[in-house]
């Protein structure tokens, strides 16, 4: 696929205007899609911590364990910044005991389950994890909030040059115990990327809008066939994407080609 952006399909979302995330109006509208909920919709199981043990000691989900997915790669000004093909990474799922012993501090992980968006953390050590959940920078046990959930390594995911392992720890660490009013992104996955990358687009309202700059997401239906929208933020796009693999809305986009 390389680098360059293929022929571009369009869903027809309305253009519709939206508040600043950063709380200041602006006299212009953003293209795109408006958001009536809270991307901290990572409602973790509320399964007993008992119960999350025994799913995860499990022996038939030591892993590796395949997923059917949905696949995406998304770009902007042309370069691939994010991609999640099959063909290029293992997107195998483990348990939490075996990914463990995979881990090294600094590591983005990756929880996933049917019908949920995502759940990424900061590897810290042992079975530590910093993540971002329902508004609070936390730090737990990987065993304790996975719920039953399987996981997996996503340092590969965002193509964007990785910061050192120690200043990724710092980023985490540093942030530990703020809540709400005090922090500017809007889900586990743009703080945890944000402490490994240091880049600003991943904070709400962190970056500057111009004509000039857009970012693509490419939803993958088949080898032969995709649909891409476009966005004016890499955090738009992220809540985009994680709305669309909480919401099941692939076969609804399939439907738009014809195809179940």
């Amino acid at each position: 696929m390389g680098n360059q952006l293929d022929r571009i399909t369009h869903l027809n979302y309305s253009e519709l205007p939206t508040g600043d995330p950063s709380g200041i109006e602006k006299d212009e509208l953003r293209v795109g899609v408006a958001y009536f909920f809270s991307d901290e919709e990572e409602e973790l199981d509320d399964r007993s911590q008992s119960d999350s043990f025994k799913d995860n000691n499990s022996p038939s989900k030591d892993g590796p364990v395949a997923r059917n997915e949905i696949e995406y790669t998304a770009f902007c000004c042309q370069e691939c910044i994010y991609s999640k093909l099959r063909e290029n990474e293992d997107l195998n799922v483990y348990s939490v005991k075996t990914l463990l012993t995979m881990c090294k501090p600094g590591d983005l992980l990756e929880l996933v389950a049917n019908a949920q968006p995502p759940h990424w953390a900061i590897f810290e050590g042992e079975d530590q994890v910093i993540h971002l959940y329902k508004g609070e920078i936390r730090k737990d046990s990987l065993f304790e909030i996975s719920c039953g959930r399987q996981a997996r390594i996503v340092n590969n995911r965002y193509r964007y040059r990785p910061l050192p392992a120690d200043l990724v720890m710092q980023n985490a660490s540093g942030h530990v115990g703020l809540s709400s009013g005090e922090i500017c992104w809007t889900n586990s996955e743009s703080f945890a990327a944000w402490c490994r990358f240091g880049k600003r687009e991943f904070k709400a309202g962190g970056e500057v809008h111009s004509v000039e700059q857009r970012y693509f997401l490419k939803v993958h239906l088949s080898e032969s066939t995709a649909h891409t929208l476009m966005f004016r933020s890499l955090e738009e796009m992220i809540r985009e994407r994680r709305r669309v693999d909480a919401s099941g809305i692939l076969k609804e986009l399939s439907l738009v080609t014809g195809k179940e």
